[in-house]
């Protein structure tokens, strides 16, 4: 009689194992914490069950927000000081680092989903790991407390547990509400009813409520920040859409040139690049750049570096916008410069970015050198080695590791200069940079190409580039035959202060004009030919004005 009330082993081993599973899930995502950034900030995010985001910000008060967890799951935001380098600052050095606080800042309201899905996916990722955790330590427990008791107690045992197997699994599902009960229970659970703070309206942080001294400070200037907010986003959806009107007007004038014979279709399978330069953290510019990349087709992104300002771990937000902008199934390669770090470029592989280091690699059939910058520059501390070799010594090894290969189509580097000793070597045909903010080229230096970028966010001497556009932000399009192995043509794609877009025509990529004693003499097969000069039709990049202009040469 006994034995028929027993439930079967299978049963009882699968109510064991959903117990503990259970009970690992709810201990990882009841535990779950992080610490990322918040704005210019490092904070710990940790999750709690009143359903709201509640950032705490000490004597300020605290931003309450509703948490878009599921589960009435919330997360508590401990706000922590501003990560700081050096041991003595001066009054230059400070300056300069509020000024770059205050970017952090505004980067976080111009855009919250970045920081939060980062939030959400680094929280999702330690609940993983520490339910994990506890499963493993159940079953080794178990596993344990059985190899003790030995088989004889273990029979002895479940032949008195089996038949109260439901009993058991009652008490278990108790005790589980009880302690989720005891747990929500000592949440401190915000006071609702709160009017939310109006000047979060139409905003990404509609709703969200504040307590503290915050609230009246918030209350008094909000406006004025949210103003600057409307102004960005606004700005940014009107550029982005100059873009695509400006693509489709010049798609226009490329189908009549292809019509009437001027220029000749486009062959299928050249391989085009978008070229971005020197972002400096202007999230904003990350809308343009994914309509170009989009409506142009583009095979590769080449980011010639200085994607942040400091290569901090806060500056995370700005490599998840401008990851966020490539196309699915499009690959960025990336050389990042001298306001880039190390942390950086984990940060972009993370994203599923290549981070050239030194070697060769071939994406979509190009064969791309590269390194990131040996040199490094933060704001209000100048610029330093910052590994083990000088930019004469990277140059030397970049030069070695473009003939030892043989085959290298183009060298991907942000500072210009030190590409120099590989384009002379003849083992590089083409060469892309950035560092300077001014577009140059391409101009033969050796035997090679040197076109240098424009920044793609603007950038403006004395001027910061979170914002709308001080000065006129660039983008350029490579397209590289497979079949010769070399670039067709380049192509610039510009956003002026005034929030206009222009799609310049293509320019022929000239033929570098052999070193002397190595020219045909005249009447060879060959001999006089002309130099490609820029492509049909107007305006072309080289008639356009100089994106460069009023901006300064940043620290080496």
């Amino acid at each position: 009689m006994t034995d028929r009330r027993t439930p079967p082993r299978w049963l009882r081993w699968t109510l064991a194992v959903v117990a503990a599973v259970v009970a690992s899930v709810l201990y990882g995502v009841t535990t779950a914490s992080a610490v990322l950034g918040l704005g210019p900030h490092e904070a710990l995010y940790e999750v709690d069950t009143d359903g709201l985001v509640v950032v705490d910000l000490g004597p300020l008060g605290t931003l309450e927000i509703d948490s878009p967890l599921p589960a009435g799951l919330g997360v508590d935001v401990t706000v922590k000081e501003i990560p700081a380098d050096l041991t003595a600052v001066g009054g230059t050095t400070t300056l300069d680092r509020l000024a770059g606080d205050l970017d952090g800042y505004l980067q976080f309201y111009a855009s919250p989903s970045t920081t939060f899905d980062a939030v959400t996916h680094a929280l999702l990722g330690d609940a993983a790991r520490r339910a994990a955790f506890a499963l493993a330590v159940i079953g080794l427990s178990g596993w344990g407390v059985a190899l003790l008791l030995g088989g004889p107690r273990r029979r002895e045992l479940g032949r008195v547990l089996g038949p109260r197997t439901w009993q058991i699994t009652a008490g278990v599902a108790v005790v589980s509400l009880l302690g989720a009960t005891a747990v929500a229970s000592g949440v401190e659970q915000p006071v609702r009813g709160r009017p939310a703070s109006a000047v979060f309206d139409g905003t990404a942080l509609e709703g969200a409520t504040i307590t503290g001294r915050l609230a009246r400070v918030i209350d008094t200037y909000g406006g004025q920040l949210v103003a600057l907010y409307d102004d960005n986003e606004e700005f940014y959806a009107g550029a982005r859409d100059e873009v695509a009107a400006a693509w489709r007007a010049w798609e226009v004038r490329h189908a009549v040139r292809v019509a009437t014979g001027t220029v000749e279709a486009d062959a299928e399978d050249v391989v085009t690049m978008l070229v971005v330069s020197d972002l400096h953290c202007n999230a904003g510019m990350a809308g343009p750049i994914e309509e170009l990349a989009t409506r142009a087709g583009v095979d590769v992104m080449l980011n010639a570096g200085d994607t942040t300002m400091n290569g901090t771990a806060v500056e995370k937000v700005c490599v998840d916008a401008f990851a966020d902008a490539v196309p699915d199934g499009v690959p960025m390669v990336v050389a990042d410069g001298n306001h880039d770090s190390r942390l950086t470029s984990q940060q972009e592989a993370a994203r599923g970015q290549l981070v050239l280091d030194g070697d060769v690699e071939e994406v979509a059939g190009v064969r791309i050198l590269g390194d990131r910058d040996v040199l490094e520059t933060r704001v209000g501390e100048g610029t330093s080695v910052a590994r083990e070799r000088t930019p004469t010594e990277q140059a030397g090894d970049l030069a070695e590791a473009a003939c030892d290969d043989g085959d290298v189509d183009l060298l991907l580097i942000h500072t210009p200069p030190v590409g120099n000793r590989a384009l002379e070597s003849g083992c590089v045909p083409f060469q892309v940079s950035g560092h300077t903010h001014r577009r140059a080229g391409p101009e033969q230096i050796g035997q090679g190409l040197r076109y240098v970028s424009a920044s793609t966010a603007g950038a403006a001497s004395g001027q910061a580039t979170v914002g709308p556009l001080r000065g006129t932000a660039e983008m350029t399009l490579l397209r590289f035959d497979p079949t010769t192995r070399t670039m067709l043509d380049l192509q610039v794609v510009a956003v002026t202060p005034d929030g206009s877009a222009t799609v310049y025509d293509r320019e022929v990529i000239p033929v570098p004009v052999p070193p002397v004693g190595q020219l045909e003499a005249p009447g060879a097969d060959g001999a006089g030919e002309a130099t490609p000069g820029p492509g049909a039709g107007s305006p072309t990049p080289s008639s356009s004005p100089s994106a460069g202009t009023g901006t300064g040469t940043p620290a080496p």
